[in-house]
């Protein structure tokens, strides 16, 4: 079987390489570095917020997606995550990197933020609205903190809705 996959009768298309597969030796992300990870990717989000208009939505969409953004140059990684060396991998299933919907299943509590901010511009419901969902975020924010400080490999809601979790690279 010819491996290079070069169109001849017999072979197969050879496969994408392995960008984060699992392996015995993953190590589990430093909570504090994940912490810090997070304020880089909030201050990335809050300066696109100031573009009038847009700014919120290309932040909340950024946040939401962060984690599957296909730049190179990022390695597929949030701003954050680069530059702190950690990645988002599967816990089971197949190996690589992960999706947007994946991303946006982990990531969509941190995406309220940026829509928050929105919200401010419409009078009274708006304003409601922004408190309602402001005291949610901060619910959640305590229960995702203390998850990676206390859960064994430290998985916090968002990973285990979306089945992956942050080691060292």
């Amino acid at each position: 079987m010819n491996e290079a996959g070069n169109g001849q009768p017999g072979t197969s298309p050879p496969k994408p390489p392995e960008v984060n597969p699992p392996n015995a030796t993953q190590t589990k992300a430093d909570p504090v570095k994940r912490i810090i990870a997070i304020v880089i990717d909030g201050v990335a989000t809050m300066i696109v917020g100031f573009i009038p208009f847009v700014g919120g939505i290309i932040g909340a969409l950024y946040m939401l997606f962060r984690d599957a953004l296909p730049i190179e140059a990022l390695e597929y990684k949030s701003i954050g995550k680069k530059f702190l060396k950690l990645s988002v991998v599967k816990t089971e299933g197949s190996p690589g990197r992960i999706d947007y919907a994946t991303s946006a299943k982990r990531n969509w509590m941190f995406a309220l933020g940026p829509i928050m901010m929105f919200l401010l511009f419409i009078p009274v419901i708006g304003w409601i609205l922004d408190i309602l969902i402001g005291i949610g975020c901060f619910v959640i924010a305590i229960i995702e903190l203390v998850k990676i400080f206390s859960d064994e490999q430290g998985i916090r809601l968002g990973d285990k809705m979306a089945g992956t979790k942050v080691v060292e690279d």
